[in-house]
């Protein structure tokens, strides 16, 4: 009976609360009773009202946070601009931001904390896209690179600059910092034409140089040589690795191409031709096919096995640069007055047919140094193709494998006009950019890094450690170290930063 009395007593209490609690907001009493339209549902119209009584409710308590401490429109917008399943991926530690110290009053929570940083974050893009610079020191950092053949102090400098006239819609990751050189290579004394990690590996490296050799090396610790592959006696124009990473093709200014077994440290096949051979690569698929573009405006496909010629096409100029899709299906050639050839594969039979042709934007009639394909870029939502003649054209062109490996030009960019034969790279995909990025070596003796989407300012990163122009570069499988190679000889490898993954 007692406990009946309790029931019924906290039963009358709850419903005097819920009485109490309405009749004592006069806004959503108001609302209950304000006069609904005619010939309209009564239900559906206070249901409405006390939606959108509730949706505005809650707007002035999100804001709440903001003005108790402090905060502007700006760390306001930021906030709601914010993903859904942000604080849920990722709460940023005070600690780890540098400046916000003092400067917001501390809040108790999680969420305050993690969008107190974020406001200072957008705060400080703001001020970094007026100043148009960003500069960081890596002075410190010499005294982990690994040297063969030469005191680290004949390293010119280390560091990296970035610019950026854009202000970003999110907060970046650094653009391709870099934390120092991994190790030098410095026993070549010949301008190295080529620089190349090995298929779908991090720790293989090798280089062609003007003197005829190629070096095989190893950059996991302790870097090394593991073998000089010598046999050219003129300059190793290009190389490419087979899938296993146990032979290399190179082809030569000797007019010949050449077969190495790598383990053994031999050639095993010698190709004669009548003129310099300019650019080579394996067939991505059927690594029995190598492919080889020479100054006799001919692009070639020979038998690895036996060395035989398979088939050839003739186009307009001399072919210092190729590359193939990822299928196979396609070569892409660029020539020494300025054209882009696609030319059609049979993976089976090794037979080669031109299908379209696409002329260089440059005003001159200027040979390719770089042709390099890839499979997928977020700029165009499918596979593009990378180009760099000599007079500094950089372009990059969408690829429609549906239409014959037609190229469509998407961005390009225009640089100094190069004395040597500079190549570049695509940069490794960065989950949340949506730029092109471009890796280049230049002749003032540093490597720089370009975002073609960008209409001004482009360059937003460089680095500086070379003595001699930068010839060539080079990424690896795990995209943590790049290879720069230069006039001299001398060969760097830069260790990448490690960047936080965002889910």
């Amino acid at each position: 009976m007692a406990n009946q009395t309790i029931e019924q007593c906290s039963s009358e209490i709850e419903q005097n609360q819920k009485k109490k609690d309405v009749t004592e907001d006069p806004e959503t009493f108001s609302c209950m009773l304000q006069p609904s339209p005619a010939h309209s549902d009564p239900n559906y119209i206070g249901v409405r009202r006390l939606l959108l009584f509730r949706k505005a409710q809650s707007g002035v308590l999100r804001r709440k946070d903001w003005r108790c401490n402090g905060k502007g429109y700006v760390a306001y917008r930021n906030f709601i601009n914010r993903p859904d399943n942000w604080l849920n991926s990722q709460i940023p530690s005070r600690t780890s931001t540098p400046g916000t110290s003092g400067r917001w009053i501390s809040s108790p929570s999680q969420l305050s904390l993690a969008l107190e940083v974020e406001s200072w974050a957008g705060s400080r893009d703001i001020r970094e896209s007026q100043t148009l610079s960003h500069a960081v020191s890596f002075g410190t950092t010499l005294s982990h690179a690994v040297s063969i053949g030469t005191p680290l102090s004949q390293a010119v400098s280390l560091g990296t600059n970035s610019s950026d006239s854009e202000h970003p819609r999110r907060k970046a990751e650094p653009a391709y910092s870099f934390v120092g050189m991994h190790c030098i290579f410095d026993e070549c004394k010949s301008m190295v034409t080529v620089i190349k990690f090995g298929h779908m590996s991090s720790d293989i490296l090798a280089y062609g140089a003007t003197d005829g050799t190629i070096t095989v090396c190893t950059v996991s610790e302790p870097p090394s040589i593991m073998k000089k592959l010598t046999g050219h006696s003129k300059d190793v124009t290009d190389f490419d690795f087979s899938l296993n990473n146990q032979y290399i093709a190179s082809s030569s200014l000797d007019k010949t191409v050449r077969v190495w077994d790598i383990p053994n440290g031999l050639c095993i096949r010698v190709i004669y031709g009548v003129t310099s051979q300019l650019c080579i690569r394996f067939h991505p698929v059927n690594n029995n096919f190598l492919t080889v573009g020479n100054a006799n405006r001919e692009v070639s496909v020979f038998n690895f096995s036996t060395g035989r010629l398979i088939s050839k096409i003739v186009v307009d100029s001399e072919v210092p640069a190729l590359d193939y899709d990822h299928t196979g299906q396609f070569i892409f050639c660029g020539d020494a007055k300025g054209s882009i050839y696609s030319v059609k594969v049979n993976s089976h039979q090794g037979t080669l047919s031109r299908t379209n042709r696409t002329r260089s934007m440059s005003k001159r009639k200027s040979e390719f140094t770089t042709i390099q394909y890839r499979t997928f870029s977020l700029m165009t939502q499918g596979p593009v193709l990378l180009s760099l003649t000599r007079d500094g054209s950089l372009c990059i062109f969408s690829v429609s494998p549906e239409l014959q490996g037609y190229l469509t030009l998407r961005c390009s960019l225009q640089l100094a006009p190069r004395l040597h034969s500079i190549r570049a790279s695509f940069c490794p995909l960065l989950s949340l950019e949506k730029g092109e990025y471009i890796v280049i070596g230049s002749e003032d003796a540093a490597v720089y890094f370009y975002d073609l989407t960008r209409p001004k300012n482009t360059c937003v990163n460089k680095l500086q450690g070379h003595g001699y122009p930068v010839i060539a570069v080079a990424w690896n499988h795990g995209e943590n170290l790049l290879a720069s190679s230069d006039f001299g000889g001398t060969v760097i490898v830069w260790k990448r930063e490690k960047t936080k993954q965002k889910r």
